[in-house]
């Protein structure tokens, strides 16, 4: 596979220490002076169009909706990307472009978080002087409720659970601030003061730093949490507060008057007011976005197939596009609890079977889709080693002599029914999941396509097992980036064990193998860089071992950028879409 400018230099970017301290890096930036038109792919790897000019209305939209705008209880990269506007994590990526972004630094915390003991315990100190919208002061006790509030609560299910499993816990076990009303709460999150807040984890964890920057970090104060209907009633701590959210529907910001400058050192805020449609057509919004009537594609997946040759094919418009290698891996996951996925050699039946030319096609092909995939972990990830288990023969259609010895393996010689999933406001979803069922039934594995809503697809559909379990869904598509540019920040949500939840998950194989999750801990807890870095390579390859994903994509994607918007860059640090923070407007 040809590897472009943009990986070469990603792969630089990745290859740095993820251990007791972020490094460090200097952020480019460059100016076309003409409002946009810096040049095809010019802001893969700089800031362009830089301007600290306020005012204007930065207006944004989304084919479908949020999973929750609620810190607490979101997973899409986009939603994480956007809330920073209105929340603000203990740590965040660098809002910069190219390898820069792939840099955590501190945000709500005035510096990175110290550990005494090579990180088992880990302390962070609050910025003095952070105010939410309605005048109160951000204190350590909120940002610990927040903690409490999205990992140990059963009603909020769509974000992460990372702190659960590496917090030690309350014996007998937390049962989470809505059930729990003792005023101590989880008692491995101290708060010694209103600027201190001391995490104890039950085991090493090299990674701490990059998991804080996840929006579940950001401050809730408890007296204005509501549960899920918190989602309508967000308190700000950053720039913007949400003036109203319709589901479905809109959603608009406007300045939070008590945010202070002076302790937020990395945002700009520009704009006076954010408004963002949702549930709009994507070819819509692609045409909007051309005629320069919308200054944003929100959910960063790039043009629609049928916008690309408008893009690329005219030289005014092409030269406010890029066309970078994502960090999302196109996969999909086979439900191990669903028959036959319960025998190992018809999972390999997919694996062999899958037409990953046709899953490449309907995102454009390799300029606009990406490069065919063989491992979980893309080559921008630390711990990405080059393997293919399952070689997809010479032309990439799928090996269909090798799928049909496994099918017999697995006592379905003639082939089988089974359901697909895809996600019905993603047109090339879509047609990626038609290109995989006609390359499937070429060996006598039928599917039914079944689409559902973005913003419901894993909290209702496919992210819930019982529904999976109780309508025989044995495939589904998804999409992924890594929560941070490591092996554990990309694979441990999607196929370690501990991961599966009753709704809003990601590991929709529900893959729970013993060994892989151990060799997760083991992996975190080693302070040596190396070995972390080879953790990463055997997990992929004892999950490839499993068949319970098929690797389709190393995503690419055409993005367009309408001359109108400034400091406009790609951030890797949420999968290698335009970076809203600091986004402004003519």
């Amino acid at each position: 596979m040809k590897k472009t400018k943009p990986l070469a230099i990603l792969a630089l970017g990745v290859a740095l220490s993820t251990g007791l301290a972020a490094c460090g890096g200097s952020s480019k930036s460059t100016s076309s002076g003409g409002g946009g038109g810096a040049g095809y792919g010019a802001a893969i790897d700089n800031v362009i169009d830089v301007s600290s000019t306020k005012g204007g209305t930065l207006r944004l939209a989304d084919s479908d909706d949020f999973d929750s705008p609620d810190p607490g209880n979101t997973y899409y990269a986009w939603v994480q990307n956007f809330d920073r506007l209105y929340s603000r994590s203990l740590t965040t990526f660098k809002p910069a472009a190219g390898k820069d972004s792939l840099t955590v630094v501190p945000d709500l915390a005035e510096q990175l978080g110290t550990s005494p003991d090579g990180g088992k315990t880990w302390t962070f100190k609050i910025r003095k002087g952070v105010k939410y919208d309605d005048g109160t002061v951000v204190t350590s006790k909120d940002v610990k409720y927040a903690v409490e509030r999205s990992n140990f609560s059963d009603e909020l299910q769509l974000g992460p659970k990372y702190f659960k499993t590496f917090l030690v816990d309350n014996k007998p076990a937390y049962k989470g601030p809505y059930k729990d009303k003792s005023p101590q709460g989880l008692k491995s999150i101290e708060t010694p003061d209103d600027n201190t807040i001391v995490f104890h984890l039950n085991q090493k964890f090299a990674d701490f730093n990059y998991l804080v920057q996840m929006s579940e970090t950001a401050p809730v104060p408890q007296a204005k949490d509501t549960g899920l209907k918190y989602a309508n009633s967000i308190v700000s701590s950053g720039p913007y507060k949400i003036d109203s959210y319709s589901q479905g529907k809109s959603m608009t910001l406007s300045r939070n008057p008590n945010w202070d400058p002076a302790t937020d050192p990395i945002r700009k805020a520009l704009p006076d007011r954010i408004e963002l449609q949702l549930k709009q057509n994507a070819d819509d919004i692609d045409n909007r976005l051309l005629s320069g009537a919308l200054d944003m594609d929100i959910t960063g997946v790039g043009v629609q197939s049928g916008t690309q040759g408008k893009v690329l094919g005219d030289t005014a418009r092409k030269k406010n596009a890029d066309n970078p290698i994502q960090g999302f891996l196109r996969f999909m996951s086979i439900n191990v609890h669903v028959k036959p996925f319960d025998n190992v050699h018809c999972r390999m039946a997919v694996q062999y079977a899958t037409d990953k030319v046709a899953a490449q096609a309907a995102y454009g092909g390799p300029i606009a889709g990406g490069d065919i995939a063989t491992t979980m972990i893309p080559p921008t990830v630390n711990g990405y080693r080059k393997f293919d288990l399952y070689p997809s023969g010479a032309d990439g259609h799928g090996d269909l002599a090798k799928a049909k010895q496994e099918l017999a393996a697995c006592g379905q010689p003639n082939g089988f029914s089974t359901k697909l999933t895809a996600r019905s406001d993603r047109p090339k979803e879509v047609a990626e999941a038609q290109g995989i069922q006609q390359g499937l039934a070429k060996v006598g594995i039928k599917t039914e396509i079944k689409t559902f809503p973005a913003g419901d697809y894993f909290n209702k559909y496919v992210g819930a097992p019982k529904y999976v379990h109780d309508n025989g869904i044995g495939l589904m598509l998804m999409a992924w980036a890594a929560d941070w540019p490591t092996g554990f920040g990309f694979l441990q949500q999607i196929v370690d064990g501990r991961a599966i939840k009753p709704s809003g998950g990601n590991n929709l194989s529900e893959e729970n193998n013993p060994a892989i999750n151990a060799a997760f801990d083991a992996g975190i807890g080693n302070t040596d860089d190396a070995a972390r870095t080879k953790a990463w390579g055997d997990i992929d390859e004892m999950v490839m071992k499993d068949a319970v994903n098929v690797p389709l994509i190393y995503a690419k994607a055409v993005l367009y950028r309408p001359p109108n918007v400034k400091n406009v860059g790609i951030t890797f640090g949420y999968g290698g879409m335009y970076d809203y923070l600091n986004m402004g407007v003519k």
